[in-house]
């Protein structure tokens, strides 16, 4: 038995994150400091502080990021969570997510950030908080302050998408939830000549589908590199540009999967791309599933991003040894 004397700890263990009203002293508990209590109204003053945080999700489940209640999107389930810790409304939050990935589609690296009018003292803490509230697919892997000029979306300067195809004849249990099943033997070389045609600057208006968005955006994109990368079994492609288009990145990865079939020739693309026509790669290649494409990172410009004067990256918890006589 342990010697000494005994201290007593009250443990409080939440068993679902809703109602939120059950849960509002939550950032208090875990010891979250700030500048005003949650108590009484919050009247947002003329200084918002900016948050910038790094999201990593298995998208099975979601109905992509941008928000919506019914089916639910990871922009939504994360705004009920900092809802309930922070007692703002979504409106005062402006969560903003640098990409707004595809129902099915996965991330390693989005990028968001939500504003505040209290600054959070303990960012450790805070980022427990809000990981215990959110599901096991999503995951908040790093957050930290950002400068009043920095805007998730606005202020990137490249983003990473991989799409990763599993060829053999035989699916791999373990992979099937995050990479397309190609049983047909694809070529890597005629696939690495055709993405070659995909670099530099184009009208990929060939390469997008409708979107449902008001605006109309603007065809013209830079891509800074394209890769065909092999390892074992699997192919991954993994694309850099200066942006994407709605769908881009899976019309891309379905004409290079019918490239590496060898049913169509690498210099296929730039007729494709000259067509400026939806219509046109609809004659050859249909939209690669939405499971295997991942957004890995997101690239800001230069000076958008000050260095944080402090960053959480998680904690490892640790156990107090018993002290016993013998010892």
């Amino acid at each position: 038995m342990c010697s000494g004397k005994f201290q007593a700890f009250i443990i409080i263990i939440y068993i679902s994150p809703a109602p939120c009203d059950k849960i509002t002293t939550v950032a208090g508990i875990v010891g979250c400091r700030l500048t005003k209590p949650f108590g009484g109204n919050l009247g947002l003053p003329t200084k918002l502080h900016k948050w910038r945080m790094v999201i990593a999700y298995d998208g099975t489940s979601f109905s992509g990021w941008q928000y919506q209640e019914s089916p639910p999107t990871v922009q939504c389930i994360i705004e009920k969570a900092l809802m309930c810790i922070t007692k703002l409304d979504r409106k005062e939050l402006c969560l903003v997510g640098a990409s707004r990935t595809d129902t099915g589609v996965h991330a390693w690296g989005q990028v968001a950030h939500f504003v505040t009018p209290f600054v959070y003292e303990n960012l450790e803490n805070f980022h427990c908080a809000i990981n215990g509230l959110l599901p096991p697919d999503i995951r908040v892997r790093e957050i930290s302050p950002a400068g009043p000029q920095f805007h998730a979306r606005f202020s990137t300067e490249s983003k990473i998408y991989h799409y990763k195809i599993y060829n053999d004849p035989i699916m791999d249990p373990f992979q099937f939830r995050y990479a397309y099943h190609s049983a047909y033997k694809l070529n890597p070389s005629s696939m690495r000549e055709a993405a070659r045609y995909f670099v530099g600057e184009h009208d990929f208006s060939s390469f997008a589908n409708a979107s449902h968005n008001d605006r109309v955006p603007n065809p013209v994109k830079e891509i800074f590199r394209f890769d065909v990368v092999e390892a074992g079994p699997i192919l991954q492609l993994e694309v850099e540009g200066s942006g994407f288009l709605f769908r881009q990145v899976r019309n891309m990865a379905a004409l290079l999967i019918q490239v590496g079939r060898e049913a169509l020739p690498p210099d296929v693309v730039p007729k494709i791309l000259a067509a400026r026509d939806r219509r046109v790669l609809a004659k050859y290649a249909l939209l690669a599933p939405p499971h295997g494409l991942c957004l890995m990172s997101v690239n800001y410009r230069e000076g958008t991003l000050e260095a944080p004067t402090s960053v959480s990256f998680g904690r490892l918890r640790t156990v107090s040894k018993c002290k016993l006589p013998f010892y």
